[in-house]
């Protein structure tokens, strides 16, 4: 379903899906909220919390992949032809995979590419927000725009 009211005046963007706009929202929110979880439970693992900490830190990351997932799908989905916007959405998909490719043997002492991970955890959170503040000003200019006003009467 597309929002493609009839629009004489030829308004630029009223063909654009609404529905792609949503997954980015979603899957930003899904990683604003998911991210600082995964910290909290990794930092807890390490200071002794237990197998528990580690069990909901690995469940955790299945939803903040969702919500990256989400993110690229609908931003490639929602800005295709803007060519910025979609290569942005394709970097932050290779950002998710060098995030978790920085991983290392957690097992071994001197893991200093551990630190990358986690430093790509907070990058991937700030985009995240960045993806979700977008998609939402758009929806909202959206909104404004299908609001009838009296001089379009």
């Amino acid at each position: 379903m597309t929002d493609r009211a009839h629009d004489p005046a030829g308004r630029r963007g009223t063909t654009r899906l609404t529905l792609p706009l949503w997954l980015v929202l979603v899957g930003g929110a899904i990683v604003i909220v998911g991210v600082p979880i995964q910290a909290f439970t990794i930092a807890a693992y390490v200071r002794g919390a237990g197998e528990g900490a580690i069990d909901a830190h690995l469940m955790g990351s299945f939803f903040v992949h969702v919500g990256q997932l989400l993110i690229v799908v609908g931003a490639i989905w929602a800005w295709w032809g803007r060519w910025t916007q979609t290569l942005l959405a394709v970097a932050f998909l290779v950002l998710a995979v060098a995030q978790l490719a920085f991983l290392g043997d957690t097992g071994r002492s001197g893991g200093w590419v551990n630190g990358l991970h986690g430093f790509l955890a907070l990058v991937i959170l700030l985009a995240g927000g960045w993806y979700a503040t977008r998609a939402w000003s758009e929806l909202r200019t959206r909104e404004r725009e299908a609001i009838p006003t009296m001089e379009a009467a």
